[in-house]
């Protein structure tokens, strides 16, 4: 949705949802407004409370007196309104409006952020290098779970601290706050986002493998800035990538490639089965408190007073009897027990389908068992969510539009089930592929209009864009060939495969076009003669590496393409400004008064920067510098 919308644009919108966001934080603290629409004598507002209405909790009538609004819109409001963002309009449109992702890049809009410093063993010189999140480290290898468990006690802070109390809440909302800054002063990139914040999970949920509207990454031949990716603006108002590879896979670039490599992993089964339970233990833990659904659907837990004075209270009222667990330690257990319950639940179905495929000797990947499994309870969670999420409020509305509400939800996530139970991992990689071909033949100049009975190349399917690579007169065999090598080199290069995995993973591509095994090897060794590191067995360059290095290649185009001169040998000429030296390492070195050719030291600070900023290495570097 919002991907091809400017930085600048989307900058202006984040300030004043943020904006938004503070000034609802700030009623929590002080706001001596809005109770006047919650007294009893206002009879024009919609929101007062009525003197002759009971809600009992525990058998005993609940006290309400006027109470300012704020905890009541960001619970049965902002909330509910954030959900159904994620799973219609997609990750990418959530990333990019996030207050709290905003806030958390604080830092790195200051230049306040954590540096390490390198010391080169042959040289001895030292490099500053942007702090990310080590790859091999417990937070890479576990954020998942710790995401998920700082979800679990979220919820449990809800219902025992926050629900009600508005100082409460506003004290954890700005201390999330702090913590999000605090996270993006420490580690580089989209890091709050993606290893600690607690919401994290409930985006997976609903976004991936897509929301319903949002755009397909991974079919966008056109754009090396996807999705949700961090960007930056440049002086000429264009948007140029910010990719650091903070995370590997990243859902920012590739929301459903993040899926489908992930979905195998144990701690993917947890958050979602788990999820589940999480869920409906949330809401239902309000009945059995209560002991009745008035309690909840009435929204009196948004404004209940003295809350912090019931923790001590029985937390389960059941059938007219208070059972004597403090809530305390009944609310963590309730939940914990719903959520290991539907864990269980989901793992007996998922052993279950697999041996239903087994019986009927259709054996099926463990991906697309999980996917149908994943999408099955992303699909109930999303309905259950929405029976209770938004209705205390939903229900000072008409009865029609309560009706129309209800409609738009269950059509909603028809349509979405509808979209997403067909995905397939091979179908994900048939469409990449197929939008790689769709780029080369238009590389090729071909009359490809009389074909198309007056529809775009980028209108047609993966199916329809090999159909019409095996009918197109012009395009030999020959020049299948060249395109299927140009397609290899560029997945090569942006590490969407290996060369030895390249023969399976084009398998299909080669069938469809007609090349034979014997071909691909030859054009492997074409692509090793032009970049052997390319046929490297040992390298483990990522989309997301590819990114940051582009992203640095941009820099290095930019400064070094405004020195007026012949573009060829324009590397090699420029390292030899630094006095024979092999890296760029010296560029802070060069002198003022050298020649034209030399670099400004605005120049300078921008690229020393940069270097910085994307953790470049002098052998990327030399890299880079020779393909300018």
């Amino acid at each position: 949705m919002l991907n091809r919308t400017s930085e600048q644009q989307m900058h202006r919108i984040r300030w004043m949802l943020t904006i938004g966001w503070l000034l609802i934080i700030f009623s929590l603290f002080y706001d001596p407004l809005t109770s006047w629409l919650t007294d009893p004598a206002n009879t024009i507002s919609p929101i007062r409370l009525d003197p002759t209405v009971c809600v009992k909790v525990q058998g005993d009538c609940l006290v309400e007196q006027p109470y300012p609004i704020g905890a009541r819109v960001f619970w049965a409001a902002v909330v509910p309104a954030g959900i159904f963002i994620l799973f219609i309009l997609g990750h990418e449109f959530w990333r990019r409006i996030c207050p709290l992702s905003f806030l958390s890049q604080i830092p790195r809009a200051l230049g306040l952020q954590r540096y390490r410093i390198r010391v080169n063993t042959k040289t001895g010189k030292t490099r500053k290098e942007l702090v990310k999140v080590a790859k091999n480290s417990w937070l890479a290898k576990n954020y998942l779970a710790l995401q998920f468990g700082l979800f679990y006690l979220g919820l449990c802070t809800r219902i025992l601290f926050v629900n009600s109390d508005r100082l409460a809440l506003g004290i954890f909302l700005v201390a999330t706050i702090i913590a999000s800054i605090y996270v993006g002063y420490l580690f580089g990139g989209k890091a709050w986002c993606q290893y600690f914040c607690p919401m994290a999970p409930v985006q997976k949920i609903y976004s991936e493998p897509r929301g319903l509207l949002n755009s397909a990454a991974h079919v966008d031949d056109r754009q090396k800035i996807t999705q949700s990716m961090c960007r930056t603006v440049t002086q000429e108002g264009k948007d140029k990538p910010a990719c650091v590879a903070c995370q590997v896979p990243c859902i920012d670039i590739d929301s459903e490639r993040s899926y489908w490599e992930l979905i195998t992993r144990p701690d993917q089964r947890w958050l979602y089965y788990g999820y589940f339970g999480l869920t409906v233990g949330f809401y239902v833990y309000y009945y059995l408190y209560a002991g009745t659904w008035d309690y909840y659907f009435s929204g009196v837990w948004t404004h209940e007073e003295q809350q912090l004075a019931t923790l001590l209270n029985p937390g389960f009222y059941i059938a007219g009897h208070a059972i004597p667990i403090p809530k305390l330690i009944a609310v963590p257990l309730a939940l914990g027990s719903f959520g290991l319950g539907s864990y269980w639940i989901g793992d007996q179905l998922e052993k279950r389908l697999k041996a239903y495929f087994l019986k009927r000797k259709r054996p099926t990947s463990i991906e697309l068992i999980r996917h149908k499994m994943f999408t099955f309870y992303t699909f109930l969670v999303f309905n259950v969510f929405f029976m209770f999420g938004a209705r205390p409020n939903l229900r000072l509305l008409p009865i029609p539009g309560q009706y129309l509400f209800t409609s738009v939800i269950a059509i909603s996530s028809g349509l979405w089930l509808y979209r997403t139970w067909p995905r397939t991992p091979a179908l994900y990689q048939r469409e990449g592929l197929a939008s790689r071909l769709r780029k080369q033949l238009r590389k090729i100049n071909l009359d490809v209009g009389k074909f198309l009975e007056g529809r775009a190349l980028d209108d047609l399917t993966a199916d329809e864009v090999y159909v019409l690579a095996k009918v197109l007169p012009g395009f030999t065999h020959d020049k299948r060939l060249q395109a299927y090598r140009a397609i290899l080199q560029e997945s090569l290069e942006e590490g969407a495969m290996t060369s030895a995995t390249s023969l399976d993973l084009l398998q299909n591509m080669r069938r469809e076009l007609e090349i034979t095994d014997e071909e691909h090897g030859a054009c492997l060794a074409d692509v090793g003669i032009d970049d052997p590191d390319l046929l490297n067995p040992d390298r483990q360059q990522s989309r997301e590496d590819w990114l940051r290095l582009e992203g640095y290649r941009l820099v290095l185009a930019k400064v070094f393409g405004d020195r007026r001169r012949p573009a060829q040998g324009l590397g090699a000429d420029l390292l030899a400004v630094a006095g024979d030296r092999k890296s760029l390492d010296s560029v802070q070195d060069l002198s003022l008064d050298a020649p034209d050719e030399a670099l400004s030291l605005e120049d300078k600070k921008v690229i020393q920067q940069s270097r910085e900023d994307y953790g470049i290495t002098p052998e990327e570097e030399n890299k880079l510098m020779n393909s300018l």
